[in-house]
């Protein structure tokens, strides 16, 4: 069956994958999830990624994170725009997640960017999700 929403696959994989302390977990490649993948790494929610080939198609293998005390630091993500019912904010409004300890995504003009990048650079744009 054909995924209506990949972003949403994608995260809820890494969830799953985060609670039950895989060490990593691949997804099918696409443009939107590798720029989302460089964030998560940037921020500090997963150790490193790579492209792997499997069955002539290209994926994502993600390595996860966790602390000393084998917790994920990943606690929760969670996509907030779908396709039924899109997400915006322009930079005055954008949302913050647990008082700035958390990162939101948003695709902008720009690419896809965190929430702060964007209220920096004051622009706005499509919500995408939030990560604490």
């Amino acid at each position: 069956m054909a995924a209506s929403d990949p972003v949403a696959d994608m995260l809820t994989k890494i969830r799953n994958a985060s609670l039950a302390h895989h060490d990593d977990v691949e997804v099918p490649l696409s443009k939107s999830k590798l720029e989302i993948v460089k964030i998560m790494k940037s921020e500090g929610y997963i150790v490193n990624f790579k492209e792997v080939l499997v069955d002539d198609f290209k994926h994502l293998k993600i390595y996860l994170k966790y602390d000393e005390s084998n917790k994920p630091v990943l606690h929760g993500i969670e996509r907030i725009s779908t396709p039924g019912r899109r997400m915006y904010a322009g930079y005055k409004d954008m949302p913050r997640v647990f008082n700035g300890y958390g990162t939101i995504i948003v695709s902008t003009s720009k690419g896809i960017i965190t929430g702060k990048k964007a209220a920096e650079e004051k622009i706005g744009g499509e919500l995408i999700c939030k990560m604490w």
